[in-house]
């Protein structure tokens, strides 16, 4: 089992930077992937970044560029950096972590790009 515990959302100016955070506790060895994804209202839920047990990246096209995804193997966390944000990023975001088969999930934080 692995419990994951976001936290960093809230509400931005356009231009403006974010990070969020995603604590992971439980049997949490050998997790393949972890990253984020996000839902926008009436939208389907997409994938936004991806790191790797080996290290790789991946992002969403709309957000190479302005998102870093990065993590501290000593308090288990990844973070996702949020750069020159843009009001289409507003969305509820969540935290994955992808271990043994099964995908597991953070409770969402909410984004909100807005002036």
């Amino acid at each position: 089992q692995v419990q994951l515990v976001e936290s960093g959302g809230g509400l931005v100016q356009p231009g403006g930077s974010l990070r969020l955070s995603c604590a992971a506790s439980g049997t949490i060895f050998s997790i393949s992937a972890m990253g984020w994804y996000r839902q926008a209202p009436g939208k389907q839920r997409e994938l936004v970044a991806t790191l790797t047990s080996l290290g790789s990246t991946d992002y969403v096209d709309s957000v190479k560029g302005r998102f870093s995804i990065s993590r501290v193997n000593a308090n288990n966390t990844v973070y996702l950096h949020m750069n020159s944000l843009k009001l289409e990023d507003t969305a509820v975001y969540y935290c994955y972590a992808y271990y043994r088969s099964t995908t597991y999930w953070g409770q969402g934080t909410q984004v909100t790009v807005s002036s």
